[in-house]
């Protein structure tokens, strides 16, 4: 297996968030390096999912783990939501680029996504409950929408003064 990169996480609003991400063309030794470091740096993080864009990357991959078992690590690769269905839940959703936010998303049970694995071969699964939502999080992060779009007005004002700060500290980083 080659060595895995190392990631930092990109933070809201970091611009590299708002942009549609490109396909992955190439299924080679870069490709697993890139997918170890993500995996690596969701696990360092505590997260139970991460998207390229995430960690600066502008290409359409996502990982997930809903049980922090490494035998339970999911890779889609190019995936695409071809279905969302059942009924609408409304659940409390965190994310790694805005760290301590938690806002109420609502989202359909259910997804069916086709997609890649790691090495190229098409791939396609119904996923239902917690895996669905984690899905459905990391692919709105592909297509540049963030957990601050799907908020209510209320969560909005509720992390107003969190989000304010995130927007501060990219400023000073930036030293404008």
């Amino acid at each position: 297996m080659p060595e895995a990169l190392q990631f930092d996480l990109a933070l809201y609003p970091q611009p590299v968030l708002r942009k549609v991400a490109g396909p992955v063309e190439a299924f080679d030794d870069e490709l697993a390096r890139i997918v170890e470091g993500m995996l690596a740096r969701m696990r360092e993080s505590n997260g139970v999912g991460l998207a390229a864009p995430q960690v600066g990357l502008k290409q359409r991959i996502l990982v997930l783990n809903p049980t922090g078992e490494p035998e339970d690590d999911i890779t889609l690769i190019n995936p695409t939501l071809v279905e969302k269905n059942g009924p609408r839940v409304k659940l409390e959703e965190g994310c790694l680029s805005f760290p301590e936010i938690y806002a109420e998303i609502e989202r359909p049970e259910r997804c069916k996504v086709e997609a890649f694995d790691i090495q190229g071969n098409p791939i396609s699964g119904g996923y239902e409950g917690f895996v669905s939502r984690i899905i459905q999080h990391e692919y709105d992060h592909l297509e540049g929408v963030l957990l601050v779009d799907r908020m209510s007005p209320a969560d909005k004002l509720k992390n107003k003064l969190a989000l304010e700060d995130l927007i501060e500290a990219y400023k000073a980083a930036k030293g404008r």
